[in-house]
């Protein structure tokens, strides 16, 4: 039995049409009220049809993004901005640099912190959050050990913004990206789970067979800290969409 909500779409372009248009229908509702919207992003390649989708609605139904405030999950340690891997590039070039947005409104951990100020940083990343009045709709991919962000096995359900080791199996997972895992950074900042647990609305994406034992764990098993989507489970308002391949272990 699923102990969360979830949506299974024959081909993922149907999912990310559905979150897409929800989505556009926060944005102008709350600019019909005169508010803000505030997402939170996540990166890879599970999101990138969805940022492809907001394109569209930008471009051919004038969705406008000048009133929306965004803040990443996380970004790789060590990673400027201009290195074609970092999440910084990544959002840019497939989302902000294509929409309306507001420079002043991206909001990204950073990568080039030194380590003395990374606690500083962490807590200025919290403190900005909720100044702009919290997380109204989350965005979530999940990585093969199971996190949600960074949040690798062994992040606590009330975690905050951090820095963290990355999981062997998440590096090699990046590997050809970065041309070799020697390559892969070790570390990276990451909105902690209770960072992610307090967003209004929070969505999962995942598609193909590959993810499909993940996200069995995830919505069918114990809630714990191993696999950190599975305190998902206890959101109130929190759905897995993924497709056919991706729903074949529930």
């Amino acid at each position: 039995m699923n102990k969360i909500p979830v949506e299974t779409f024959d081909t993922p372009e149907l999912a990310v049409a559905k979150l897409a248009a929800e989505t556009a229908e926060l944005i102008r509702s709350n600019d019909a009220a005169g508010k803000p919207t505030v997402l939170g992003l996540a990166t890879g390649a599970t999101p990138i049809r969805y940022y492809q989708e907001l394109i569209r609605l930008h471009k051919e139904e004038g969705l406008s993004f000048q009133n929306v405030i965004t803040f990443n999950l996380d970004e790789y340690a060590g990673l400027p901005r201009e290195h074609k891997e970092s999440y910084w590039f990544f959002m840019h070039h497939n989302l902000f640099d294509h929409i309306d947005i507001k420079p002043e409104n991206i909001n990204l951990p950073s990568g080039t912190v030194s380590d003395a100020e990374i606690p500083a940083h962490c807590e200025e990343y919290e403190q900005a959050i909720i100044d702009a009045g919290g997380i109204d709709q989350q965005i979530l991919g999940i990585g093969r050990t199971g996190h949600i962000g960074f949040n690798e096995p062994g992040s606590p359900k009330d975690s905050l913004t951090r820095a963290i080791t990355l999981d062997e199996i998440t590096r090699e997972d990046a590997a050809p990206a970065f041309d070799g895992i020697d390559n892969v950074p070790t570390a990276a900042i990451t909105m902690g789970c209770g960072t992610i647990l307090a967003a209004k609305r929070i969505v999962l994406m995942a598609w193909g067979e590959g993810k499909a034992s993940i996200v069995q764990k995830a919505v069918q098993g114990p809630v714990n800290d191993i696999v950190s989507a599975s305190y998902l489970q206890e959101h109130d308002n929190a759905v897995f969409y993924i497709d056919q391949p991706a729903s074949t272990e529930l």
